[in-house]
């Protein structure tokens, strides 16, 4: 089948801006990214449908003013958590209230007080153990609107009166009055099982290790796996051989996924010895752009570079371990969300089901073809230079003495929190891996050995 095949040449740049957007906001209301999103994509659903259902295995679900994308649900990936309109991840109380007040709202009328909203999430929140909240509290208050925020950005909730903030600060004298869309409410809370009887956060994923993946046969095998290698490369920064199995690395290889991937995007697929990326140059694919401006991306393009003089010159004297396995990382991910939700009481389901769905991502191992099994059993082989946590503090220091003119005093004031923040940066976009002690060098981190940096002095007295 060929991607966008009633698709025109002259019309094909949209479509792919159409996809793009689906791809980067699973959710699209009337409102949500923006009120220019649901009318373009209406104009391309039923094609759109077609290719993600051919493609990608997805399942794109419109109803009036909503459009979802369903996602197949591979593995576990927490580097793209829910966020505050301040960019801060949500924590563990945050995706809690959230739930809880999807549940409240999926019981309410037309409209609802905000204080009558906290009264009922604080009511189940008090039922569960180790959640709790207060209203009374101010960061309980702030963790709860936070939650509504979220949902009030996606066109579930739409002030009528009042002000969050004002109750935030006294909620005794302010108040604020939400219309609810309930069609936004339902396309946002879509469980994909019964959560009744899930033991563990792996039982809401459709591939191995989840509990949905049926019995194959040798083609279906086939046509699942391609799917499969496409999800990888659209779902994350880059895909390592070394990564996946022999018989997903024979698909990540075949030129029909370049040619798929292309044609349903608009990007350029890269191809290099140690995996494929998909190239995102001024397209807003990726919801981390790197590199990018801001004091972290510029320190973590920065150590990019310190790291790879580093190798280059001492490539010989630098310790190599191996990377964990997909398995390894799924089972370790699932332990940390496993361990989150509280034991019992009648949201422990309910806690693990959100924060699986939010955290789950596309990716993962799957079977299909019969070849690669060689090129499987090499790739467990593969090691990786390690550099510890001394070495990449003692190099942000400098970088700091180097460049601190031209970052933020406040961040250059906190080399450690900025090593951290930088560190993960890196680590979300493929370059690092991060591991007991330091981290891992990753192939892709290369591509910036050549980084040059300028500082920006600042003007003369009197200008």
């Amino acid at each position: 089948m060929r991607v966008a095949a009633d698709v025109g040449s002259l019309e094909l740049a949209e479509y792919q801006k159409a996809a793009r957007l689906v791809l980067r906001h699973p959710l699209i209301t009337a409102s949500y990214p923006d009120k220019s999103a649901l009318p373009l994509v209406r104009k391309w659903v039923r094609q759109l449908r077609t290719d993600f259902g051919e493609v990608l295995g997805y399942t794109l679900l419109s109803s009036g003013d909503t459009i979802r994308l369903r996602r197949v649900q591979d593995t576990l990936d927490g580097t793209r958590p829910a966020v505050t309109r301040a960019r801060r991840p949500f924590d563990r109380r945050r995706y809690a209230y959230l739930v809880l007040a999807l549940s409240a709202l999926g019981r309410s009328g037309a409209q609802i007080a905000l204080s009558e909203l906290a009264d009922a999430v604080a009511a189940d929140a008090g039922r569960i153990d180790g959640v709790g909240m207060d209203t009374g509290r101010k960061p309980d208050r702030d963790a709860f609107v936070d939650a509504v925020a979220w949902l009030e950005a996606r066109g579930a909730l739409r002030m009528a009166d009042g002000s969050a903030i004002e109750w935030v600060n006294d909620p005794e004298r302010a108040e604020a009055l939400y219309d609810i869309d309930r069609e936004v409410v339902g396309a946002i809370y879509a469980p994909s099982r019964v959560l009744q009887h899930l033991n563990s956060v792996t039982e809401l994923l459709d591939g191995p290790g989840g509990g949905s993946a049926p019995a194959q046969g040798r083609e279906a095998r086939r046509r699942g796996n391609a799917r499969h290698a496409r999800r990888l490369v659209l779902e994350h920064p880059v895909v390592y051989y070394a990564d996946v199995d022999g018989e997903l690395r024979g698909q990540l290889r075949s030129a029909s996924l370049a040619e798929d991937v292309e044609r349903l995007t608009g990007l350029g697929l890269e191809r290099r010895a140690e995996g494929v990326a998909l190239v995102s140059a001024g397209q807003r694919f990726t919801d981390v752009a790197f590199p990018s401006t801001g004091t972290v991306a510029q320190a973590a393009l920065l150590l990019c570079a310190r790291i790879a003089g580093y190798l280059r010159h001492h490539s010989s004297k630098i310790e190599r371990l191996p990377a964990a396995t997909a398995a390894e990382r799924l089972t370790e991910a699932a332990r940390r969300i496993d361990a989150a939700p509280p034991d019992r009481g009648p949201g422990a389901s309910l806690l693990a089901e959100e924060a699986g769905r939010l955290a789950a991502s596309d990716s993962g191992p799957a079977a299909g073809t019969d070849s690669g099994s060689a090129e499987a059993d090499d790739a467990a082989d593969v090691a990786y230079p390690f550099l510890s946590d001394v070495w990449l503090r003692t190099e942000l220091r400098k970088l700091v003495e180097d460049f601190g003119a031209g970052m933020a005093e406040k961040q250059a004031a906190d080399p450690g929190r900025l090593l951290a923040e930088a560190v993960t940066l890196l680590a979300s976009v493929g370059l690092v891996a991060r591991v007991d002690g330091g981290v891992l060098v990753l192939p892709l981190l290369a591509r910036y050995r050549s980084v040059t940096a300028q500082i920006k002095n600042p003007p003369p007295a009197g200008w």
